[in-house]
């Protein structure tokens, strides 16, 4: 993935610009082995050749404390069906020989603590993974793996989230990559309404960094896309995936790619 013989980037960090750099971006968010790995694999390809613009790869975890039930059972689903970190990391090798959509790891902090941080954020790099989200390390608690981070050019994403408040400013001053928006209280799921002052947030976020930021947390439908991509730079979306590929299966690929085409759609008319 590092195309430094070319002078474009130096880091794998920098291709999170990929996503942002024709306007609004769409972020969809899948757990990698539900139901299996060949299935995730086809899933990435099919939201990539539908305007994907950054794909979010969930390495599932046995307590995901930042999911819903719907993401929750999709970790549970990958877990019991054998898919490791490893397999994770061979399938990415996979993708990276022709798909060049900036990818970001999802997952938590005690699978990169139990695989080895220095040489799990190692490997994120190599096999070109620009960046790490992990909801339940607290912004304090960031050096954890923020030099390693920087060490090998992965961006370490901050959440920012209505009860930040005075935090905001800080965060965003130390941001890399974007900066996620959660949209509301709770857990990841499907919402009919965000009533949360996503522009106030914003404005706060814009005022204290450069980089892009996006929404996530309970956006399902092109309407709720639309509206969050105006507001900000991008809308992400993980729960209504996780739903189609439920009812859908090893089939779910083009279902997926017919979805991601559609929210696509709907962001790139704000």
């Amino acid at each position: 993935m590092n195309r430094t013989d070319t002078g474009l980037y130096q880091k794998p960090a920098d291709y999170i610009r990929e996503a942002f750099k024709d306007g609004k971006a769409f972020i969809p968010f899948i757990t990698c082995g539900d139901p299996d790995l060949e299935t995730t694999e086809k899933i990435v390809r099919s939201m990539a050749e539908n305007g994907a613009d950054l794909i979010e790869l969930g390495i599932p975890f046995s307590d995901p404390t930042a999911e819903g039930p719907v993401i929750q059972d999709a970790n549970l689903r990958a877990l019991k069906g054998g898919v490791t970190t490893d397999k994770i990391f061979d399938m990415v090798k996979r993708l990276r020989k022709d798909l060049f959509t900036p990818m970001v790891f999802m997952t938590y902090a005690n699978v990169i603590f139990s695989y080895g941080a220095d040489k799990f954020i190692g490997t994120c790099a190599e096999i070109g993974i620009s960046g790490l989200i992990l909801p339940d390390l607290p912004f304090e608690e960031k050096e954890e793996f923020d030099d390693i981070c920087q060490k090998y050019g992965v961006a370490l994403i901050s959440l920012i989230a209505p009860t930040s408040q005075n935090r905001i400013a800080m965060i965003a001053k130390q941001a890399q990559g974007f900066v996620y928006i959660v949209s509301s209280l709770g857990v990841t799921g499907v919402r009919s309404e965000i009533n949360t002052d996503i522009p106030s947030l914003v404005k706060l976020i814009r005022k204290n960094t450069s980089l892009p930021c996006a929404v996530g947390f309970g956006i399902s439908v092109p309407a709720q896309a639309a509206k969050m991509a105006s507001i900000s730079d991008g809308a992400i979306v993980g729960s209504a995936i996780i739903k189609l590929i439920a009812r859908y299966g090893r089939e779910a690929a083009g279902p997926v790619g017919q979805y991601v085409r559609k929210m696509k759609e709907a962001v790139l008319t704000c």
